[in-house]
């Protein structure tokens, strides 16, 4: 069995950028359905950073 200690950091930690996330888009969408996208754009924000991160580093 592996060290369960260290995934429940990584579990907090993505759990607050999805809480974060889901405030930014929510409170910048502009209906009802911007907020419904808002939100399952929260559920996958490590791929959006991931993303911009190799964009910027021109991977």
């Amino acid at each position: 069995m592996g060290n369960r200690a260290s995934g429940s950091a990584g579990d907090a930690v993505y759990g607050l950028g999805v809480i974060g996330a889901t405030i930014y888009y929510i409170s910048t969408a502009t209906g009802f359905w911007m907020g419904v996208l808002g939100f399952l754009k929260a559920l996958v924000w490590p791929a959006f950073f991931v993303y911009e991160a190799l964009k910027y580093l021109g991977m």
